[in-house]
């Protein structure tokens, strides 16, 4: 069973001063209060943390709530402002429930998450009164009024060489979207004659 860090008094390291200087090298370097700049101002308490609780009250709403399977319990505080929902929702559910955050397969899980997350939003915004606008949204009209293309030359910009690639990245998916639009369009125009 995993040890909770959200105690007051977390327990002590096992490891002697000399084990942890043998195994990590500079270890200890401002153990003697002179190397230390904040001497004499700071008061030494080992043993007090300054916590006022001994286990902090637990925010309303943790059940059922993913968290890193390092742990056994959710934090005592944790965000509630997005939900998860949708593919998005249990992919996100999946990395969380699978992995250790130490692993490469949680952190891309939880990006893929973020990436169909947008492209649900994407597609809620076609069924609402104000669709998202690709052209305005991405910033290419500030091209021409804000001196975009004057602002790449001249200056060392660590962007210049990926920049070829950015209309792909961004308005790759919307042409690619549009094209399969107009196949499904084409196709249900031609049964219908």
């Amino acid at each position: 069973m995993h040890s909770t860090p959200y105690v007051a008094n977390k327990p002590r390291n096992t490891e002697t001063r000399d084990e942890l200087r043998a195994r990590i090298p500079g270890w200890g370097a401002d153990l003697d209060p002179a190397d230390r700049p904040s001497y004499p101002r700071e008061k030494l308490a080992p043993f007090h943390t300054g916590a006022h609780w001994d286990f902090p009250e637990q925010q309303p709403g943790a059940e059922n709530r993913e968290h890193s399977i390092e742990h056994d319990i959710v934090p005592p505080v944790f965000g509630t402002s997005v939900p998860l929902k949708g593919v998005s929702g249990a992919i996100r559910r999946h990395a969380y429930a699978s992995y250790s955050e130490g692993r490469a397969a949680h952190w891309l899980l939880l990006i893929l998450g973020d990436r169909v997350d947008a492209w649900e939003s994407h597609l809620r915004s076609f069924a609402s009164a104000r669709p998202d606008n690709p052209v305005t949204e991405t910033g290419v009209l500030a091209e021409k009024s804000a001196h975009g293309v004057a602002s790449r030359f001249g200056v060392k910009r660590s962007d210049i060489n990926h920049q070829w690639l950015d209309p792909l990245i961004v308005g790759g998916p919307w042409v690619a979207a549009g094209g399969v639009a107009f196949a499904i369009t084409r196709k249900l125009v031609r049964r219908g004659r």
